[in-house]
């Protein structure tokens, strides 16, 4: 069982930066794959970037060049460094780990972190 904790969130302006935090606890959080997702209102969920468990990144093609997703094994942490923000980025952000084991599949959600980018 991994639990998640997204913090970082908040109101930035256009063009402006943020840093959102996915803290876990429980479980071999180095073995999963961690991503990033956002849900704006009205909208599906969508993926934003993720890191496998060997560090291998990939980024949606809409936040490519200005978001970057790094992980800290050691301190059960992934990060989501965002910059240039647009307004288009506003949406609930959401952690996600998840890994296939035995034939299993094991997937977590955090509880989702508010990022409202406006002048």
């Amino acid at each position: 069982q991994v639990q998640l904790v997204e913090s970082g969130g908040g109101l930035v302006q256009p063009g402006g930066s943020l840093r959102l935090s996915c803290a876990a606890s429980g479980g071999s959080f180095r073995l999963y794959t961690v991503g990033w997702y956002r849900q704006a209102p009205g909208k599906q969920r969508e993926l934003v970037a993720y890191i496998t468990s060997g560090g291998s990144t990939n980024y949606a093609d809409s936040v490519k060049g200005r978001f970057t997703i790094s992980r800290d094994n050691a301190k059960n942490m992934v990060a989501l460094q965002m910059n240039s923000l647009k307004p288009e980025d506003t949406a609930v952000y959401y952690c996600n780990a998840n890994r296939d084991f035995l034939g299993k599949k094991y997937d977590y959600w955090g509880q989702g972190t508010q990022v409202t980018v406006s002048s």
